[in-house]
Order: structure tokens, then sequence, then C-alpha cells
């Protein structure tokens, strides 16, 4: 009887052995298996993931790092997809945020956002002031979508009060890629630097046809017409151009013709469509 404990014991005693060496079969050398990824020895972290996870002591540098900037990136682009997947018809208009309240072009703004609205589109802009909040009101006014996409600026703004739906970006290439996404035209009023950005983002995304039916208004066409002549005497005159990439936008000066023009546009694409805007 003795005899036979002592053989279990032995056996025991080899098994615990065998299952030891199989599983680490180097025991001078640790080894870890992190996520999908496999560490031994000195490459071994001191702590666990979760532990650094949940550990609110150490620096904070890693909020500045790309990799967590990869991520707010990442999650930019998952809130704007996913609070305009719905919208609906919509056409961005752009426009200078200086404009004053009461002038020319905030009026010919307010009007074409409210045209834009009774023709049913949903309107959007930057969200700010000046051509933006007109075009956001003229949309609410009418009784449409107002759309407002802002962006962190180094002063701050905040979103117009005529924004019914709005969201705030800090990159403005996240920014931008919602406004081609959710939009199928462009209006262009008189503005700066931000405005040209936009518009000659649209006219080249337009040109190498990466998007398709995407009409460009301009609005007011003395504004233009110095870029319009550069554009011929020296792009298309030099070759830069092709002779049809001028024919890619359209100048115009009445909210009505802005209306019309994309309606015109999109016509093909309207099931039971009059060709005529509401």
């Amino acid at each position: 009887m003795t005899s036979l404990n002592g053989w279990r014991a032995a056996a025991v005693a080899h098994r615990i052995r065998y299952d030891v060496v199989s599983v680490y079969p180097e025991p001078h050398r640790r080894l870890r298996r992190q996520g999908p990824a496999t560490l031994r020895g000195k490459h071994i972290p001191k702590t666990t993931t979760d532990q650094r996870l949940l550990d609110r002591r150490g620096p904070s540098d890693w909020v500045h790092t790309d990799p967590w900037r990869v991520l707010r990136i990442q999650a930019e682009f998952v809130e704007g997809f996913g609070l305009l997947s719905e919208l609906g018809p919509a056409v961005s208009v752009f426009g200078s945020a200086r404009t004053p309240s009461g002038s020319l072009d905030y009026e010919r703004a307010e009007r074409i956002g409210a045209g834009l609205a009774a023709a049913g589109y949903a309107v959007i802009t930057g969200g700010g002031p000046g051509i933006m909040e007109a075009a956001n009101k003229g949309a609410v006014s009418a009784g449409g979508v107002s759309v407002g996409l802002g962006i962190e600026m180094p002063v701050e703004q905040g979103l117009n009060d005529y924004v019914e739906i709005g969201l705030e970006f800090r990159y403005f290439f996240v920014r931008k890629t919602v406004f081609v996404k959710y939009s199928q035209a462009f209006v262009v009023l008189p503005g700066g630097f931000g405005t040209l950005d936009e518009l000659f983002e649209a006219v080249t995304l337009v040109q190498t046809g990466k998007i398709t039916k995407f009409p460009i208004v301009l609005v007011d066409s003395e504004y233009w017409s110095g870029l319009i002549s550069w554009i011929h005497r020296a792009l298309l005159a030099q070759g830069m151009i092709s002779a049809a990439d001028p024919e890619l936008f359209r100048v115009v000066d009445e909210p009505d013709e802005v209306v019309q023009t994309i309606w015109d546009a999109h016509r093909p694409d309207r099931p039971g469509g009059t060709g005529e805007p509401p």
C-alpha cells in the first residue's frame, strides 16, 4: 500500500514538473501575451495594460501623442457621420464670417438659405456669424433643416443661434470631409481665405472625379470677376487646367438662380420631379 501511494505521489510530481516545462519551455525567460503581441524577457513591461489604464497617477503627456490624436480624429468622423447620416439632400453655403447683418451679402445669403429650404434641401454652414448665420437663419425661417459644422478657433466663436443641428470639430480636414460627404452642392458667397479653401477643395474633387453631379455656384459676379479672369488668363492660357475646367462652377447674382441651378443639376435624380423647384 505504501509503495502504491509512493508511486502515485511520484507520478503527480512528475506530471507537475512536465506541465511546468510544457508551459514554460524556457524557465529563465519570462513570457507575456499582451493582446495579439507576445513579449519575452526584458521587453515585458513592469505593469499590465489594465494597470496603466486604471492607475490615475503618472504623467499626462500621452494625451498629446499621435496615437491619441488618431483616436480623436476617428471619434470626430464617427460623430459627424452618425449625426448627419439621415439628413437627406443638403447644400453647403460658404462665405465670410465678417459680413455684417443687414448688408446686401447677408440678405442675399438669407434668401438663398430660405430658397434652398423651400426646395427641400437642408442648409449646412460653418455655423459661425456673417454669411453662415444668414444662411442658417433663412433655412429656419422657411421651416427647413439648419446645420452648422463649427471649428475650434484661437478666438472663441461658437455656433450661431440659428443652428438647429450642430457639431464643432477640432480638425479642419475632418470637418471638410463631412461638408463634402453630406452635401449635394456648394454655394459660395463673397469670403476670404477660408471660403477660397472650401471653393478650391470642391472644384478639385469635381475635376478629379472624386465627387459627381456636384454643382458649385458662386454668388456675386462682380466679386468673383477678378478670380475668374485670372483662371482664364493664367491657368487656362498656360495649360495648367483643361479647357472644360472653368465650367465646373457657375456664377450667378440672384438667390433664385442659385436654387434653380442646383435643382436643374439634380433633376434626373429626383423621382417624379417636375423640373421646377417648389
